[in-house]
């Protein structure tokens, strides 16, 4: 189960080169698509694309989760520098300069910049007139059928970026070949609906020449871990459905039910075991590798509590994206999941809440071996819930994953206020600390006719001032000011200012708002 990732250890030369490869600095940029001329090293490139996701992992839950009604800035009477960025996401208030921001759009462009470079070598290119990725001749000594299975695992990995970007930031810079910094500069944000034309594009073909085979206990080790078919119509169904596509959506997923070989897992916690990754209910993951080789995840420590020492996790707590209270308190009793999910360290008015489901032993500090799941089966059951709508049909698949949760199965018959309410409920219980929250609720905007995100922010931030955003350091915001914070054009981060300001060839537009 761990094939990626010994993989990712045994072209660990290579791996890195990719990082050197992909880097927008300025001796970077020596190259090109050409610089691969056999299928090992585009298997090594693909690999670093694979590890280059973990970076921007390290900031994509302050842009997601933390904006949602599941996390909370942990400490509220703070001046540091790094709460206080915490807490300006937390609010919805962020400066155009703020780092994470940054930081996190740069570190997606540069794995997009390592996907286009091994699609250009592959001669599996985007055209944006037909929307369609077309294959030209290579003269990279590679089989038919393994140019496109790598292209497609390169396309998985593009449209998973920038089906990000444009979510969290609007229309962005659609880049989907090697450039020059000199032609960098002469491109401006493209529109939305261009950014999802290329991300259908790329899931489409990533759907159709993927690796197709059922997962099962003999699934071969070189193909765990690896973005398939089955992962990519999952993603696929995911972007339709932000794009009000239900049918379309429908269709996908009913296919990964009735053939990916894909299923739950008999509990909730065995999801997330560590001795259990990659297992029949992980779509995909961005994978982690513990022993010292630099590939650790270091979110167990990030997210562990604050002063807890080695009694939750070996070299202390950092106290991020710290479990909301109202999110405690929404699961029941009996709901298995609350206990994987969140964790209690200390006792009576110093008790603190935080992410549980990642935390395991780890011997050195920010080197867990703990996987992040990006789509998994329970997912897919919920997304065709959503599809489909109000129905008897939907009720059952929303009780597949709340009866695994310990739970007595809702009634199958619903209004249609109930059942999104069963629906969104489910998806926060099941998905939560999954960085998946604020992106469902930017959607039930659309799919849903009772759920708005800038409603639910609002009775948050109601629920949660009077126990956490009152007790600010002065000069705090009132209740009033954060509900009007979380406003239609603060659900889009601002563009980075440094985009803005260091181009002298074109005038980019901010993010009304910002």
């Amino acid at each position: 189960m761990k094939a990626l990732k010994y993989m990712m250890i045994l072209l660990f030369g290579g791996l890195y080169g990719c990082n050197d490869v992909i880097d927008l600095e300025p001796e970077s940029n020596n190259a090109r698509s050409d610089y691969y001329s056999n299928y090992g090293e585009i298997r090594t490139a693909l690999m670093g694309c694979y590890s280059g996701l973990q970076k921007p992992l390290l900031e994509e839950w302050k842009m997601s989760e933390l904006r949602s009604d599941n996390s909370i800035m942990g400490v509220a009477n703070t001046t540091s520098t790094v709460n206080n960025d915490l807490s300006y996401l937390d609010e919805f208030y962020p400066e155009s300069s703020h780092q994470g921001i940054y930081n996190y759009w740069l570190n997606t462009y540069n794995n997009i910049r390592g996907t286009n470079l091994v699609l250009n070598a592959l001669k599996a290119n985007y055209n944006p007139t037909t929307g369609v990725i077309e294959y030209e001749d290579t003269v990279v000594p590679v089989t038919e059928a393994e140019r496109k299975s790598l292209a497609a695992e390169a396309c998985f990995l593009r449209a998973y970026s920038y089906f990000n970007l444009v979510r969290l930031y609007g229309g962005v810079f659609l880049v989907h070949e090697d450039i020059t910094p000199d032609e960098a500069k002469k491109m401006n944000r493209s529109s939305v609906a261009d950014i999802y034309k290329l991300i259908v594009a790329d899931l489409v073909n990533a759907s159709a020449n993927g690796v197709s085979a059922k997962f099962n206990a003999t699934t071969p080790p070189s193909d765990l871990g690896i973005a398939n078919k089955w992962s990519s119509e999952a993603l696929l169904a995911k972007v339709y459905l932000t794009l009000n596509k239900k049918a379309e959506a429908a269709v996908l997923l009913n296919d990964v039910i009735a053939n990916s070989g894909y299923g739950l897992e008999g509990s909730y916690a065995n999801v997330f075991s560590t001795t259990n990754e990659m297992n029949k209910e992980i779509l995909f993951a961005i994978r982690f590798k513990a022993g010292g080789l630099g590939m650790g995840n270091s979110i167990p420590n990030l997210f562990a509590p604050l002063n807890s020492g080695k009694a939750v996790i070996n070299g202390d707590g950092k106290g991020y994206n710290t479990p909301a209270g109202e999110l405690n308190t929404s699961y029941a009793a009996t709901d298995q999941r609350k206990a994987v999910n969140i964790g209690t360290f200390g006792t009576g008015s110093k008790a603190v809440l935080y992410v549980k489901k990642y935390i395991s032993t780890v011997a050195v500090v920010n080197d867990a071996e703990n996987d992040w799941p990006v789509i998994r089966y329970s997912d897919v059951l919920l997304m065709l819930a959503e599809a489909n709508g109000n129905s008897t049909a939907s009720m059952g698949l929303i009780n597949q994953v709340h009866v695994r949760a310990g739970l007595t199965a809702l009634p199958t018959t619903a209004t249609v206020a109930v059942y999104e309410k069963a629906l969104a409920n489910e998806r926060r219980w099941e998905l939560a600390f999954e960085n998946q929250r604020f992106f469902d609720l930017l959607r039930f905007n659309t799919t849903t006719t009772t759920l708005k995100v800038e409603q639910i922010m609002s009775s948050h931030f109601a629920v949660m001032y009077p126990l956490h955003y009152k007790n600010y350091p002065a000069p705090n915001l009132s209740l009033a000011d954060l509900q009007a914070n979380a406003n239609s054009d603060h659900m889009l981060l601002p563009i980075p200012q440094y985009e803005i300001d260091t181009n002298s060839h074109i005038v980019i537009p901010q993010n009304p708002g910002y």
